[in-house]
């Protein structure tokens, strides 16, 4: 399983106390030494939307120039993505949400605007010598609108693929999703795009993140995001809580005989020093009880 660690951009965009660069590496650094293998390190949004960005440029330069884990930075639109690439940024994640409105009030444009740019910015990438592929937000609901068709989601990544890009992240974005629902468009998904990589993207909202997890692994998905200590959530959706948590999802993994080479000890030493940097509790499982403890049995 390739688990990467968004964290640093979707757990800390949430958070209301402005966190020092200086702690943002810091905790970068220590995710990596974790054995995260890919970590979404920031956003290049508008400061004035999301004051904790606003050091996007910083904090990806100094990931490049002191990590050897994949890196990658979230982009809104061109600009986001020119932005990034100036930066140095070897691997673009381009957000569209599958419901209109919450795509409005998220990136400030219709579907089909953002959609109109998924081959600029795939070519930008390709210029610079970067990556690039799609994030999907509400496939599974949406905080304006209420149920979002497969198709919306579908057409998207149709439009991922006609642009050249190879993956795709399927997002729940306000946590409405359930096992039998996530096995089945996960399903879909697979069977109509055999040739693209698909990483799914749950928040714990209703308690249903790992159940979820669980559903898209048996439909063929290898693939998924996690927040240290469950941290998150968005600015533009009402209600939506924090993403699955990085620490139950590798332990859960791990219990379960699924590789993922990440250690769960380092991680929990982590998410303790971040709540004193949040000034607040983690909503991790694991980061208060800890890992299985192993009982010797008698002989």
């Amino acid at each position: 399983m390739h688990v990467c660690e968004v964290g640093p951009r979707d757990g800390l965009q949430n958070e209301t106390v402005l966190v020092a660069t200086s702690d943002k590496l810091r905790l970068i650094a220590g995710l990596a030494a974790a054995g995260l293998p890919e970590i979404e390190v920031t956003s290049f949004v508008r400061p004035d939307l999301i004051p904790q960005l606003a050091d996007a440029e910083e904090v990806l330069r100094t990931a490049l120039a002191t990590l050897s884990t994949r890196v990658r930075a979230l982009v809104p639109n061109l600009r986001g993505a020119e932005r990034a690439l100036q930066a140095g940024a070897p691997a673009l994640l381009q957000v569209i949400g599958a419901s209109e409105t919450f795509n409005r009030k998220n990136v400030r444009r219709s579907v089909a605007e953002s959609s109109s740019e998924l081959h600029a910015v795939a070519a930008a990438a390709r210029r610079g010598g970067a990556t690039a592929m799609l994030s999907v937000s509400t496939c599974f609901g949406c905080p304006y609108e209420g149920d979002v068709p497969v198709e919306a989601v579908t057409r998207l990544v149709e439009a991922a693929g006609r642009a050249g890009m190879l993956r795709v992240e399927i997002c729940d974005t306000i946590g409405v999703a359930n096992p039998r629902q996530v096995y089945a468009l996960c399903e879909q998904l697979r069977r109509e795009f055999p040739d693209m990589r698909f990483e799914l993207h749950f928040h714990d909202t209703r308690g249903l993140g790992l159940a979820n997890v669980v559903a898209a692994i048996d439909a063929g998905i290898v693939e998924f995001a996690g927040s240290l200590g469950g941290m998150g959530g968005c600015p533009f959706a009402p209600g939506a809580t924090g993403n699955v948590c990085t620490l139950d999802l590798v332990n859960m993994l791990n219990e379960m005989g699924v590789r993922t080479g990440v250690r769960v000890e380092p991680l929990i030493e982590l998410g303790r020093w971040l709540e004193g940097v949040l000034g607040h509790r983690l909503p991790g499982h694991v980061l208060r009880a800890g890992v299985q403890p192993v009982v010797a049995k008698e002989s």
